[in-house]
C-alpha cells in the first residue's frame, strides 16, 4: 500500500457519454503536489450503482484511502468507462433498476479479467451463488459499511497482485512507472499531471517493447523486431530518434535521462519499475 496522501478535496462531475445517462459521476481530487505525483498509480475502482448515495458514498470513502473512483448509474456508462480508462476493480450492483446486473457481470467477466465485487440484498443469496459462479470475487451485502467494503477491496487487489505475479491472468490492458500510465487499448499516456502526451505510432511501439522488459538491456535490432510486432514501422538506425523524441515526452531531464538508459555498444534500458496492469 502506498503512503497516504492529503486529499484536500473531491468534486463530483457528469462523466461524458449522453446527457440521457442520469446519474453518472466522475471524482476528481483536488491534491497537493506529491499527491499528484502518485495519482496515475492509485489504484482506479468503478463502481456501478444508480442510487447516487450509495455512488456518493463509496467515491468519498475510497478517496479518502488513496483509491482513484468514477462511479457511473448504468451498463452504457461503464463501457464508456471501460473503452477509455484502464479499471483496476469493479463493483457492481446486481439489482439495477434498469437492467440486469448478472447479465452486466456476466459480459464483463466475458471479455475481461478485471475483479468483481458484487452488491446484493441480504436475501438474495441464489444471486451471490450464481454471480460468483459466473467468476466474481466476492460480494457484500447491503445495507453495508464502507470500511467492510474497503477490506474486501484490499483483499481481492492484493490477490490479483499474487495472480500476476505468478503470470497466471492473460490480455495486459496498461503498463504504469513513475506515476505514468501508458493505456494499450487507447494507445493513450497520461503523464503524472493527468494530462495526456500523444505518441506517434513508433513512440507508442517502443515504448511498449521497454515497458515489456524493464531493467533487460535490448539491442537495436532487438527493439526493430519486437515493435514491428505491433504492425508500426520503424526503420533500424531511426530507433534512436525515436528514443530521442521518447526521452523528450517522459524524461523529467531528457538530457540526463533516467528512464530510458543508454548502454554503449549494446542498446537500451528501460530502468525504472513497471506495473503491468491485466
Amino acid at each position: 500500500m502506498m503512503c497516504a496522501l492529503e486529499v484536500s478535496s473531491f468534486q463530483l462531475k457528469q462523466w461524458g457519454g449522453g446527457a440521457d445517462t442520469l446519474g453518472t459521476m466522475r471524482v476528481d481530487i483536488d491534491m497537493n503536489t506529491q499527491a499528484t505525483d502518485h495519482q496515475a498509480l492509485e489504484p482506479h475502482v468503478l463502481a456501478v450503482d444508480d442510487d447516487p448515495l450509495i455512488r456518493e458514498m463509496i467515491a468519498d470513502y475510497l478517496i479518502k484511502h488513496d483509491f482513484r473512483v468514477t462511479a457511473v448509474a448504468d451498463g452504457r456508462a461503464m463501457d464508456g468507462v471501460l473503452a477509455s480508462e484502464v479499471v483496476d476493480l469493479i463493483v457492481l450492483d446486481l439489482k439495477l433498476r434498469t437492467e440486469d446486473g448478472m447479465n452486466l457481470a456476466r459480459k464483463l467477466r466475458d471479455e475481461s479479467a478485471i475483479p468483481i465485487i458484487m452488491l446484493t440484498g441480504r436475501s438474495d443469496e441464489a444471486d451471490r451463488v450464481m454471480g460468483l459462479e459466473l467468476g466474481a470475487d466476492d460480494y457484500v451485502t447491503k445495507p453495508f459499511s464502507p470500511r467492510e467494503l474497503l477490506a474486501r477491496i484490499r483483499t481481492v487487489l492484493r490477490r490479483r497482485r499474487s495472480e500476476v505475479r505468478q503470470g497466471r491472468p492473460e490480455g495486459i490492458r496498461a503498463y504504469r512507472f513513475e506515476g505514468w500510465e501508458l493505456n494499450l487499448n487507447t494507445r493513450r499516456l497520461t503523464a503524472p499531471d493527468a494530462n495526456v502526451t500523444v505518441l506517434s505510432k513508433g513512440e507508442f511501439s517502443l515504448l511498449v517493447v521497454l515497458l515489456g522488459s524493464p531493467h533487460r538491456i535490448l539491442s537495436r535490432d532487438q527493439l526493430l523486431d519486437l515493435s514491428r510486432l505491433h504492425n508500426d514501422e520503424v526503420y533500424n538506425r531511426a530507433i534512436d530518434i525515436q528514443i530521442m523524441r521518447l526521452r523528450r515526452k517522459i524524461e523529467p531531464d531528457p538530457s540526463k535521462p533516467t528512464y530510458i538508459r543508454t548502454e554503449r555498444g549494446n542498446g537500451y534500458v528501460f530502468s525504472v519499475n513497471v506495473e503491468t496492469v491485466y
